[in-house]
């Protein structure tokens, strides 16, 4: 399992860690209307999907905006971003900070993408910082959990990875 740190303090992360080679766990969450979203409804596009803790915290906020700036340039890419926020305070925060290119989406209900994906930061109720890339076949072509909560993932190596696939 990922070795993972909040402030420095280690964290216990629930479900099983993903690597790259394997097919991607399905998942439901929900989008900003409540309605269920899967990895299936974006089969035959390459994904990143981009977990944060908080959309609105500062490291989480550069984060989903720098996803966002990349996705414009990212021909026949999905970006996601999902956190345990509520989907009616990611629309809010979507709104007020202009995010048009990346699909926020919530884990708050049952932390279905949180387990499958091995994010559950079990003492928080948090997702840890992580970032896959899913080809459109639902391969991970790249996984990075964080080791640091409060720092910034390797963008450039999920964008590389997205741009080649």
């Amino acid at each position: 399992m990922a070795q993972v740190a909040f402030k420095g303090n280690p964290v216990t992360l629930v479900g099983q860690e993903v690597k790259a080679g394997q097919q991607a766990p399905n998942f439901t969450v929900l989008d900003h209307d409540l309605s269920p979203v899967s990895l299936e409804d974006s089969k035959g596009t390459v994904r990143i999907i981009s977990v944060v803790p908080s959309v609105d915290t500062p490291v989480c906020d550069q984060q989903t905006r720098r996803f966002n700036e990349e996705a414009a340039n990212l021909k026949g890419v999905t970006v996601l971003t999902i956190s345990v926020d509520l989907p009616f305070a990611q629309k809010r925060w979507c709104g007020a900070a202009g995010i048009d290119q990346v699909q926020t989406l919530s884990d708050y209900r049952d932390l279905s993408f949180g387990k499958a994906y091995g994010v559950v930061i079990e003492e928080l109720r948090l997702l840890t910082r992580a970032i896959f890339v899913i080809d459109k076949n639902n391969k991970v072509v790249h996984a990075e959990y964080v080791s640091e909560v409060t720092e910034h993932p390797d963008y450039e190596a999920a964008i590389h990875a997205a741009a080649k696939n």
